[in-house]
């Protein structure tokens, strides 16, 4: 089974039918046919930060999509450590003239770790990296 990589973009598009990359989201993923995705708890944490003054209803959708991806088996959460932020940090400051975020730094560190390629994102900075954006 293919694993691809869940960036923040795929989830809160993926949450919300009226944002602009639902529909790319629904694309990718019916492309992908069985995937197993890879994300990290930086990302599922700017999920939740992202829809914090959003109306409830979204953002206890939020937090039902976090909680079930928690218990989903074909989802891969990865945890905080340490020594993940340190690289993190490591390569957000390698990259003074990208816009990188330090949660982009970590999740590229991963990857390149796991011989993940493809993202669900449209975030160019994964391109950058030379990783493929599938949004």
């Amino acid at each position: 089974m293919k694993t691809v990589f869940a960036d923040t973009i795929y989830w809160v598009a993926s949450l919300n039918p009226r944002d602009q990359w639902h529909e790319a989201v629904l694309r990718a993923e019916s492309a992908l046919g069985d995937f197993q995705i890879i994300t990290t708890e930086s990302v599922l944490i700017e999920v939740l930060n992202f829809y914090a003054e959003y109306k409830q209803f979204l953002r206890q959708s939020a937090a039902r999509l976090v909680r079930s991806s928690l218990d989903n088996f074909d989802i891969e959460i990865v945890k905080h450590s340490y020594e993940m932020f340190l690289a993190g940090l490591e390569l957000y400051e390698a990259r003074p003239d990208k816009g990188y975020s330090v949660t982009d730094c970590i999740s590229m560190n991963l990857m390149r770790e796991r011989g993940v390629n493809e993202v669900l994102t449209h975030d160019h900075h994964f391109e950058q990296e030379g990783f493929t954006i599938l949004l």
